[in-house]
């Protein structure tokens, strides 16, 4: 039988119990970095490497529209989202966002998580022990509500970042975890969808240039703005990949933990390191195991091919973990990006692609500035790590240490060095 009609066996079993390892592990039996095979009955062929990136992002390849399933939009991206768009509709979409690229915007947004996390300092040293996971997401939720201008007493804090990180950590597992991330989802949306009404209404006022003031006032491709509960998904997208980034720091933690000789250069303000050592966080451990698209035309890839409509999957952690790219992938090492200048489409924790063009995250930057500003000042805070499970499954997506990095003695005395701390201009697992 000819190798391009042969039948595929779907592998959605697989997946769901491998997790980040079932592509690698099918691209390691491949001996190459293309793998045909069928998930959730589609025909898939799943990618890698900076050329597949620069294929899958091609939208006379791919398209993304109706290619996320609808468990994920009801959790993690909310329906009608930029992520579901193409072409001139994605653009104009996109441009709500873009902003967020500019310098100013990611040091403003690192000030001011900065800030809520040195208000929180002093009451986590009143405490005999903190959950560092926890404690991060409400600071990252303070920090991206003020930023935003988006309203939030302290006291609700809590109560929104654990409804960010259930809308993440409930997107690919059925379930408790989902049900959870949907009902999360809901009260945030409703929530939101009621100020952009009172926004609208002026019976509140958005801070001027606030995301919160640029997205009630946004047009799409039709020249119509956006209805309420779209912009609520919309302002969502701003706020929980923001919370989201306590995934990154539990992570950062979890790395200073196991090679603290990177504790020093990050004390030091060595700036340079600063940036090398977010990039590292973010390529080394597991958070997006891989994109997918809908096949636009009969696609060809290396040799194999998927006809219309069929699935193409972009392994993201694979990529990230390609010894080919990196040398030593899972070797724990900031330092590479010091080495050598790294490829736009050669790390892609957040996707690849043009961000101002593409689906690559527009955030990416906001993300990697404020994990350089929380990492450094988490290298300043005093604090011991007792015994603890902090074991990283790869089978569970989204994963995490299993304690969530427990820290101990927490003293404050050594947290306000951290303060003036700034994003660098760039943005260029075991347990």
């Amino acid at each position: 039988m000819d190798v391009l009609s042969r039948p595929l066996i779907d592998r959605t079993l697989p997946l769901l119990a491998e997790g980040y390892a079932w592509l690698p592990n099918r691209m390691r039996d491949a001996s190459g970095p293309v793998v045909r095979t069928r998930i959730m009955g589609r025909p898939a062929l799943a990618l890698r490497g900076p050329e597949a990136v620069r294929f899958f992002y091609d939208e006379r390849n791919v398209h993304r529209h109706r290619a996320i399933p609808e468990p994920v939009l009801g959790t993690l991206f909310g329906h009608e989202a930029v992520h579901t768009l193409d072409g001139a509709a994605h653009r104009a979409r996109k441009d709500l966002f873009l902003p967020l690229l500019e310098p100013a915007a990611v040091a403003g947004l690192a000030e001011q998580v900065s800030a809520a996390w040195d208000e929180a300092v002093p009451r986590w040293a009143r405490r005999a022990s903190i959950v560092l996971f926890d404690e991060a997401a409400t600071v990252l939720t303070r920090g991206v509500h003020r930023w935003a201008g988006v309203p939030l007493d302290d006291a609700e804090a809590g109560e929104a970042a654990r409804d960010m990180t259930a809308m993440v950590d409930g997107f690919a597992t059925a379930g408790p975890r989902h049900l959870q991330a949907r009902r999360a989802r809901g009260r945030q949306e409703e929530r939101l969808a009621r100020l952009v009404r009172d926004v609208r209404t002026g019976q509140v006022t958005a801070p001027a240039g606030s995301v919160l003031e640029r997205v009630c006032g946004h047009r799409d491709a039709d020249g119509e703005p956006l209805g309420e509960k779209t912009a609520a998904v919309e302002l969502l997208n701003v706020l929980r990949p923001t919370t989201a980034l306590a995934w990154f720091v539990a992570f950062a933690a979890h790395a200073l933990h196991r090679w603290p000789e990177n504790r020093a250069p990050l004390v030091e303000g060595d700036a340079a390191f600063r940036t090398a050592f977010a990039h590292e966080v973010r390529r080394f451990y597991p958070f997006v195991p891989f994109l997918g698209g809908l096949a636009v035309r009969d696609l060809f890839w290396r040799g194999a091919w998927v006809p219309e409509g069929g699935l193409v999957v972009l392994d993201v952690y694979g990529q990230n973990h390609d010894e080919t790219l990196w040398g030593d992938p899972y070797a724990f090492r900031p330092r590479r990006f010091l080495e050598r200048a790294v490829g736009r489409d050669e790390l892609i924790p957040q996707g690849g692609g043009d961000p101002g063009t593409g689906h690559r995250c527009p955030g990416e930057g906001l993300s990697v500035g404020v994990l350089e500003t929380l990492a450094t000042q988490l290298a300043h805070l005093e604090y011991t790590v007792p015994d603890q499970n902090l074991a990283i499954p790869l089978h569970r997506v989204p994963t995490r240490p299993h304690s969530g990095v427990v820290l101990a003695g927490v003293g404050q005395a050594a947290a306000h060095g951290a303060r003036a701390v700034r994003p660098s201009p760039r943005r260029t697992l075991e347990k």
